[in-house]
């Protein structure tokens, strides 16, 4: 597995759980649920930041896009994509 693959699954395990702990805060608020999904919400998103700076190389772009909540997984894996394409046109 390549590291962007990596980050894409992290992201979206880390999107999945946010849209879970939202619903949840939204509906019944079950403090069992946060309890449960906050956590791996938490390591997700720790992953994700750690796969960007890994697939960086440099740009800073990447791994900044990282930082955001929710979406910046998936943003990241997208720019990380889009910096690759643009290193190989230019080789």
């Amino acid at each position: 597995m390549t590291n962007r693959t990596v980050l894409r699954v992290s992201a979206g395990v880390e999107l999945g759980t946010l849209v879970v702990l939202l619903a949840n805060l939204v509906t019944v608020h079950l403090p069992e649920v946060s309890q449960a999904i906050g956590p791996i919400h938490g390591l997700a998103y720790i992953g994700s930041v750690v796969c960007a700076l890994l697939l960086a190389r440099g740009n800073h772009r990447v791994w900044l896009l990282s930082l955001i909540p929710g979406v910046g997984g998936i943003l990241a894996a997208r720019a990380a994509r889009a910096a690759e394409v643009k290193s190989d046109r230019s080789a």
